[in-house]
Protein backbone atom coordinates (compact mmCIF):
# COMPACT_ATOMS: atom_id res chain seq x y z
CA UNK A 1 0.00 0.00 0.00
CA UNK A 2 1.64 3.40 -1.26
CA UNK A 3 0.81 6.42 1.28
CA UNK A 4 -1.60 8.37 -0.02
CA UNK A 5 0.07 11.71 0.90
CA UNK A 6 3.03 13.47 3.68
CA UNK A 7 1.46 14.74 6.76
CA UNK A 8 4.09 17.09 9.38
CA UNK A 9 3.26 16.74 12.53
CA UNK A 10 4.64 19.39 15.26
CA UNK A 11 3.90 18.03 18.55
CA UNK A 12 4.75 16.80 22.20
CA UNK A 13 5.65 13.16 22.92
CA UNK A 14 3.67 11.21 24.91
CA UNK A 15 5.12 8.64 26.71
CA UNK A 16 2.50 6.17 26.92
CA UNK A 17 1.21 6.32 23.43
CA UNK A 18 -2.34 7.41 23.44
CA UNK A 19 -2.07 10.93 22.82
CA UNK A 20 0.42 13.76 21.11
CA UNK A 21 3.04 12.51 18.30
CA UNK A 22 2.52 8.44 18.96
CA UNK A 23 -1.13 9.00 18.28
CA UNK A 24 -0.89 11.33 15.73
CA UNK A 25 1.61 8.84 13.94
CA UNK A 26 -0.81 5.82 14.28
CA UNK A 27 -3.43 8.21 13.31
CA UNK A 28 -1.73 9.42 9.80
CA UNK A 29 -0.49 6.02 8.92
CA UNK A 30 -3.79 3.60 10.08
CA UNK A 31 -5.70 6.31 7.36
CA UNK A 32 -3.14 5.38 4.45
CA UNK A 33 -0.51 8.33 4.88
CA UNK A 34 3.11 9.07 5.80
CA UNK A 35 3.69 10.81 8.95
CA UNK A 36 6.70 12.82 9.42
CA UNK A 37 7.37 14.49 13.62
CA UNK A 38 8.97 17.96 14.83
CA UNK A 39 9.13 16.89 18.79
CA UNK A 40 7.67 20.11 20.59
CA UNK A 41 8.27 18.65 24.40
CA UNK A 42 8.95 15.26 25.60
CA UNK A 43 6.27 14.08 28.41
CA UNK A 44 6.45 11.05 31.25
CA UNK A 45 3.13 10.38 31.49
CA UNK A 46 0.55 7.51 31.74
CA UNK A 47 -3.26 7.43 31.94
CA UNK A 48 -3.41 8.26 35.51
CA UNK A 49 -1.93 11.77 34.50
CA UNK A 50 1.49 13.73 33.58
CA UNK A 51 4.20 13.65 35.87
CA UNK A 52 6.71 16.20 33.75
CA UNK A 53 7.09 17.90 30.64
CA UNK A 54 10.73 18.57 28.96
CA UNK A 55 10.54 21.10 26.51
CA UNK A 56 12.77 20.59 23.57
CA UNK A 57 14.75 24.20 22.70
CA UNK A 58 12.95 26.46 19.99
CA UNK A 59 15.49 26.50 17.62
CA UNK A 60 15.53 22.75 17.39
CA UNK A 61 11.62 22.42 16.45
CA UNK A 62 12.38 24.50 13.69
CA UNK A 63 15.19 22.67 12.42
CA UNK A 64 12.73 19.79 12.90
CA UNK A 65 10.31 21.31 10.57
CA UNK A 66 12.77 23.37 8.20
CA UNK A 67 15.19 20.20 7.61
CA UNK A 68 12.65 17.95 7.24
CA UNK A 69 10.06 20.09 5.17
CA UNK A 70 13.24 20.51 2.85
CA UNK A 71 13.17 16.74 1.92
CA UNK A 72 10.34 15.92 1.82
CA UNK A 73 8.05 18.35 1.64
CA UNK A 74 4.42 17.74 3.32
CA UNK A 75 0.75 17.90 1.90
CA UNK A 76 -0.42 19.36 5.19
CA UNK A 77 0.45 20.03 8.84
CA UNK A 78 -1.29 19.23 11.96
CA UNK A 79 -0.04 21.55 14.72
CA UNK A 80 -0.49 19.93 18.57
CA UNK A 81 1.64 21.50 21.29
CA UNK A 82 3.04 24.39 21.25
CA UNK A 83 4.18 25.06 25.22
CA UNK A 84 5.57 28.37 25.03
CA UNK A 85 6.03 32.17 23.10
CA UNK A 86 9.53 30.89 21.69
CA UNK A 87 7.88 28.07 20.60
CA UNK A 88 5.21 29.48 18.95
CA UNK A 89 7.13 32.57 17.37
CA UNK A 90 9.82 29.38 15.38
CA UNK A 91 6.82 27.68 14.59
CA UNK A 92 5.18 30.54 12.52
CA UNK A 93 8.68 31.58 10.84
CA UNK A 94 9.43 27.78 9.91
CA UNK A 95 5.54 27.90 8.45
CA UNK A 96 6.69 30.86 6.50
CA UNK A 97 9.31 29.46 4.84
CA UNK A 98 8.18 26.12 4.20
CA UNK A 99 5.18 27.07 2.95
CA UNK A 100 2.43 24.40 3.02
CA UNK A 101 -1.06 25.61 2.60
CA UNK A 102 -3.06 23.18 4.80
CA UNK A 103 -2.32 23.44 8.52
CA UNK A 104 -4.60 22.25 11.30
CA UNK A 105 -4.16 23.66 14.47
CA UNK A 106 -4.87 21.40 17.58
CA UNK A 107 -4.60 24.32 20.34
CA UNK A 108 -3.20 21.93 22.99
CA UNK A 109 -3.29 23.41 26.63
CA UNK A 110 -4.50 21.55 29.38
CA UNK A 111 -3.76 17.44 29.46
CA UNK A 112 -6.79 15.50 30.72
CA UNK A 113 -6.05 15.18 33.88
CA UNK A 114 -6.21 19.29 34.47
CA UNK A 115 -2.54 20.11 34.41
CA UNK A 116 -1.98 23.00 31.81
CA UNK A 117 0.25 22.81 29.08
CA UNK A 118 1.08 25.83 27.69
CA UNK A 119 1.80 29.16 28.85
CA UNK A 120 -0.10 32.89 29.20
CA UNK A 121 2.15 34.63 26.60
CA UNK A 122 2.20 31.64 24.16
CA UNK A 123 -1.59 31.69 23.88
CA UNK A 124 -1.74 35.56 23.12
CA UNK A 125 0.40 35.02 20.40
CA UNK A 126 -1.06 32.10 19.33
CA UNK A 127 -4.09 34.36 19.34
CA UNK A 128 -2.44 37.63 17.44
CA UNK A 129 -0.64 36.10 15.29
CA UNK A 130 -0.89 32.23 14.30
CA UNK A 131 -4.86 31.28 13.92
CA UNK A 132 -5.17 33.40 10.89
CA UNK A 133 -2.23 31.69 9.53
CA UNK A 134 -4.25 27.81 9.61
CA UNK A 135 -6.51 26.06 7.67
CA UNK A 136 -8.75 24.88 10.84
CA UNK A 137 -8.52 25.69 14.54
CA UNK A 138 -9.99 22.06 16.67
CA UNK A 139 -10.03 23.69 20.44
CA UNK A 140 -12.25 21.67 22.76
CA UNK A 141 -14.55 23.58 25.09
CA UNK A 142 -11.81 24.45 27.83
CA UNK A 143 -9.64 25.46 24.78
CA UNK A 144 -12.26 27.68 23.41
CA UNK A 145 -13.01 28.89 26.75
CA UNK A 146 -9.42 30.44 27.35
CA UNK A 147 -9.11 31.55 24.03
CA UNK A 148 -12.02 34.06 23.46
CA UNK A 149 -12.83 34.88 27.85
CA UNK A 150 -15.72 32.64 27.91
CA UNK A 151 -17.30 30.13 29.76
CA UNK A 152 -19.30 27.46 27.57
CA UNK A 153 -22.25 25.78 29.30
CA UNK A 154 -24.44 25.00 26.51
CA UNK A 155 -24.40 24.48 22.29
CA UNK A 156 -25.37 28.42 22.19
CA UNK A 157 -22.45 29.20 23.93
CA UNK A 158 -20.46 26.96 21.39
CA UNK A 159 -21.71 28.34 18.55
CA UNK A 160 -20.56 32.24 20.16
CA UNK A 161 -17.11 31.05 20.96
CA UNK A 162 -16.68 29.43 16.85
CA UNK A 163 -17.78 33.18 16.16
CA UNK A 164 -15.69 34.63 18.18
CA UNK A 165 -12.67 32.74 17.16
CA UNK A 166 -13.40 33.39 13.81
CA UNK A 167 -13.03 37.52 14.14
CA UNK A 168 -9.82 36.58 15.36
CA UNK A 169 -8.99 35.59 12.19
CA UNK A 170 -9.89 31.78 12.13
CA UNK A 171 -10.68 30.89 8.48
CA UNK A 172 -12.43 27.16 9.90
CA UNK A 173 -13.46 26.42 13.21
CA UNK A 174 -14.65 22.86 14.65
CA UNK A 175 -15.60 22.92 18.41
CA UNK A 176 -15.11 20.04 20.35
CA UNK A 177 -18.11 19.13 22.67
CA UNK A 178 -17.62 16.01 23.92
CA UNK A 179 -17.06 18.35 27.73
CA UNK A 180 -20.62 19.16 27.86
CA UNK A 181 -22.72 17.04 29.95
CA UNK A 182 -25.12 16.19 27.21
CA UNK A 183 -26.82 12.89 25.66
CA UNK A 184 -25.35 13.50 22.36
CA UNK A 185 -22.19 14.60 21.05
CA UNK A 186 -22.22 17.61 19.33
CA UNK A 187 -19.58 19.50 17.28
CA UNK A 188 -19.53 22.94 16.05
CA UNK A 189 -17.82 23.27 12.51
CA UNK A 190 -18.44 27.05 11.21
CA UNK A 191 -16.80 29.35 8.72
CA UNK A 192 -17.89 32.95 6.86
CA UNK A 193 -20.01 30.96 4.74
CA UNK A 194 -20.71 27.83 6.46
CA UNK A 195 -22.09 26.01 9.71
CA UNK A 196 -22.91 22.49 11.10
CA UNK A 197 -23.39 20.44 14.22
CA UNK A 198 -22.25 17.18 13.98
CA UNK A 199 -24.19 15.28 16.12
CA UNK A 200 -22.51 11.67 17.79
CA UNK A 201 -23.24 8.97 20.40
CA UNK A 202 -21.80 9.39 23.71
CA UNK A 203 -19.51 6.21 24.74
CA UNK A 204 -20.22 5.35 28.44
CA UNK A 205 -16.35 5.03 28.24
CA UNK A 206 -13.15 6.62 30.09
CA UNK A 207 -11.05 5.66 27.88
CA UNK A 208 -10.90 9.09 25.51
CA UNK A 209 -7.35 9.79 25.65
CA UNK A 210 -5.78 11.47 22.91
CA UNK A 211 -9.22 12.10 21.14
CA UNK A 212 -8.35 15.47 20.40
CA UNK A 213 -4.66 14.75 18.94
CA UNK A 214 -6.34 12.00 17.15
CA UNK A 215 -9.22 13.83 15.83
CA UNK A 216 -6.96 17.07 14.20
CA UNK A 217 -4.58 14.26 12.84
CA UNK A 218 -7.35 12.43 10.94
CA UNK A 219 -8.99 15.71 9.79
CA UNK A 220 -5.71 16.98 8.37
CA UNK A 221 -5.14 13.21 6.60
CA UNK A 222 -8.55 13.45 5.12
CA UNK A 223 -7.90 17.19 3.74
CA UNK A 224 -4.56 16.31 2.65
CA UNK A 225 -5.85 14.19 0.27
CA UNK A 226 -8.48 16.05 -1.65
CA UNK A 227 -11.53 16.16 0.72
CA UNK A 228 -13.14 19.48 1.66
CA UNK A 229 -12.36 21.04 5.30
CA UNK A 230 -16.18 19.94 6.26
CA UNK A 231 -16.24 16.57 4.72
CA UNK A 232 -12.45 16.19 6.35
CA UNK A 233 -13.74 17.09 9.55
CA UNK A 234 -16.86 14.81 8.81
CA UNK A 235 -15.04 11.37 8.66
CA UNK A 236 -12.38 12.74 11.22
CA UNK A 237 -15.06 12.72 13.96
CA UNK A 238 -16.12 8.95 12.15
CA UNK A 239 -12.72 7.71 12.74
CA UNK A 240 -12.62 9.11 16.23
CA UNK A 241 -15.77 7.53 17.43
CA UNK A 242 -15.15 4.13 16.36
CA UNK A 243 -11.66 4.50 17.68
CA UNK A 244 -13.36 5.12 21.15
CA UNK A 245 -16.19 2.45 20.62
CA UNK A 246 -13.63 -0.12 20.01
CA UNK A 247 -10.76 0.80 22.53
CA UNK A 248 -8.70 -2.08 24.22
CA UNK A 249 -9.06 -0.82 27.60
CA UNK A 250 -5.48 -0.51 28.56
CA UNK A 251 -3.90 1.47 32.05
CA UNK A 252 -5.84 1.83 35.09
CA UNK A 253 -6.66 5.71 34.42
CA UNK A 254 -7.97 7.53 31.11
CA UNK A 255 -7.12 4.79 28.54
CA UNK A 256 -6.17 5.40 24.97
CA UNK A 257 -8.35 4.37 21.92
CA UNK A 258 -8.19 2.05 18.89
CA UNK A 259 -6.14 3.74 16.13
CA UNK A 260 -6.04 0.44 14.51
CA UNK A 261 -10.15 0.29 13.86
CA UNK A 262 -9.72 1.63 10.17
CA UNK A 263 -7.22 -1.09 9.31
CA UNK A 264 -8.04 -4.74 8.33
CA UNK A 265 -5.50 -6.71 9.89
CA UNK A 266 -5.26 -10.25 7.98
CA UNK A 267 -3.27 -12.33 10.15
CA UNK A 268 -2.90 -12.94 13.44
CA UNK A 269 -0.96 -11.78 15.93
CA UNK A 270 0.65 -13.74 18.74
Amino acid sequence: MKPKSKILIIAGSDSSGGAGIQADIKTVTSLGSYAMTAITAVTAQNTNGVKSVIPIPENEIKNQIVYTSRDIKPDAIKIGMLHSSKVVEKVIQSLRQIKVKKIILDPVMVAKGGTKLIDAKAIQIIKKKLIQNVSLITPNIPEAEILTGNKIKNKEDMIFAANQLINLGAKNVLIKGGHLKSKKVEDIFLSKSDFKIFVSLRYNTKNTHGTGCTLSSAITTFFSCGKSIKKACDLGIKYVNSAISTNPKYGKGHGPINHLNSMKIEKKFY
